[in-house]
């Protein structure tokens, strides 16, 4: 099923929530509204014909000056070999995205890795917590205004450069 008929089904399923098929030259996209996300899911799961039965990645965008951070989900299906990627707005100020788990248990380490590093809370996880970074780190180093401390816990975060 091309990306062009994935689109169509879920806009006759869920109308405006689901956006319009990106026009990039790459890799074709849909944007969702984060309210409808798990039941857009659920549908790309569940529904015969989609069967997308892999979260293959769930990561982050910071764009500062739209004020969003954009969760990007790479969806899967094995059975039916073809893929789907969604993208979810998420305000900067507040970012919360409902939790993919209940749908695909692999997206827990995808979501805890988005929380760490871009601090994107995903409601109903049933584990959010750092991943990566000790659970006293301050920030969350993949957002483009984030400041690096000189030291944690008197140890220097100054690295030499090898040139």
């Amino acid at each position: 099923m091309t990306t062009s008929e994935i689109h169509e089904r879920l806009k006759a399923r869920f109308g405006d929530d689901v956006g319009a098929l990106s026009e990039t030259k790459g890799d074709p996209w849909l944007p969702v509204k984060a309210a409808r996300l798990v039941e857009v899911c659920a549908f790309l799961k569940g529904t015969a014909g989609l069967e997308f039965d892999l979260c293959e990645d769930l990561t982050a965008v910071d764009w500062p000056k739209r004020e969003v951070i954009e969760v990007v989900i790479h969806l899967f299906s094995i059975k039916l070999k073809h893929a789907l990627k969604l993208k979810v707005d998420a305000a900067r100020a507040d970012p919360v995205v409902p939790s993919l788990t209940g749908v695909w248990k692999g997206a827990d380490w995808f979501e805890r890795e988005v929380y760490d590093l871009f601090g994107v809370t995903f409601t109903g996880h049933l584990d959010l917590r750092r991943i990566m970074l000790p659970d006293d780190w301050v920030g969350h180093p993949l957002r483009k205004d984030y400041v690096e401390p000189t030291e944690y816990h008197g140890i220097s975060t100054k690295r030499e450069s090898m040139l």
